[in-house]
């Protein structure tokens, strides 16, 4: 079946090319009647607009599409920081491609290789542990790139991050000055930099307090709900058991709470904010990042640089917030086996 063109609805609208393209633009000068019937005919032909066409028509740059590259759409902070990028980008009339990478350096190759062939304007991406040179012919080439929640090691463009480190550094010294000294400590993959800040927060807060790290205590590499219980159920059984548990993330913090026996005796602090985090019994508290302001950050960033801002690359860190809400509040009483 034919595509309709802007010719047919024009014929089908009674009115010019040039009426027909003021309306789709939404220019000025086209009375409310006219315009009426256009958009009648627009919905009654099914036509939709060519941007590729129009912009090499117009000789203008651009297809009016980025690309958002993050770890994990199923993370409740990715997905709120996805939601506020679409929302900025619809505000300038683009378009985002969405792609996920389970932090997986092939994946994200591949992902951003079908995005660039696209020709996407720009790229707001959650760097994976790899390299990332491959991505220096697209810039080359005017491809805008924005890195959000973590630094890429080897490109020097925006980034968006929040300040991990004294986050976890808060959460640490908040359950220590309720006395726990057994506090364990739960992440994703160390090599991953938000992680390995968030780690350094916690030694950061014992090493104040005058304590060693114990080895036993800490579980790294965790991606899923059920390695969170599987670390969790492993603490249980440990001659000196923690009272108290810090989780990296709320993949993590999901798992540990659903392993975890009603009411506990452990005291929780998360990283990161879950929706549902005040109905929970205990609440739990949480150090909070805005997923929203992260991800605004990021879009504004990307569209001035579309825009030609030539200037320095900017490092953005935006604050955490710690919520004390009762779970990270409790007593020290010693973790059922």
């Amino acid at each position: 079946m034919k595509r309709p063109t802007m010719k047919d609805v024009a014929q089908a609208a009674g009115v010019s090319l040039m009426t027909v393209s003021r309306v789709i633009a939404g220019e000025p000068g086209v009375s409310p009647d006219t315009a009426a019937r256009v958009e009648q005919a627009v919905r009654k032909l099914g036509y939709q607009r060519n941007d590729n066409a129009r912009n090499l028509r117009q000789k203008r740059p651009g297809t009016s599409t980025i690309g958002l590259v993050v770890d994990d759409l199923a993370n409740p902070f990715y997905a709120l920081m996805v939601r506020s990028i679409e929302d900025e980008a619809h505000r300038r009339g683009y378009v985002v491609l969405v792609g996920s990478t389970n932090d997986e350096p092939r994946r994200e190759r591949e992902v951003i290789a079908a995005f660039t062939a696209r020709q996407v304007d720009g790229l707001i991406i959650v760097p994976t542990i790899g390299g990332h040179g491959f991505l220096k012919p697209p810039m080359e080439a005017g491809t805008q790139v924005v890195c959000v929640d973590r630094p890429a090691r080897d490109l020097d463009v925006d980034t968006v991050t929040v300040d991990n480190r004294d986050g976890a550094r808060g959460a640490v010294t908040h359950l220590l000055g309720h006395g726990h000294t057994r506090i364990a400590y739960l992440g994703d993959r160390y090599e991953i930099w938000t992680q390995s800040e968030r780690y350094a927060g916690y030694l950061d807060a014992l090493t104040a307090h005058g304590l060693a790290v114990d080895p036993d205590l800490v579980r790294h590499g965790l991606r899923s709900h059920g390695d969170a219980q599987d670390a969790l159920a492993g603490l249980r059984v440990l001659p000196d058991p923690p009272t108290a548990l810090f989780s990296s993330n709320d993949v993590i913090t999901l798992g540990v709470l659903d392993g975890l026996d009603h009411p506990t005796p452990m005291a929780i602090v998360g990283f990161d904010d879950l929706p549902l985090a005040k109905q929970l019994d205990p609440p739990l508290t949480v150090v909070s990042q805005d997923p929203v302001a992260v991800g605004s950050t990021a879009a504004n960033l990307l569209f001035a640089r579309i825009d030609g801002d030539r200037s320095a690359p900017r490092k953005v860190v935006l604050l955490t917030r710690f919520i004390a809400r009762r779970s990270g509040e409790r007593p020290v009483r010693r973790l059922s086996r």
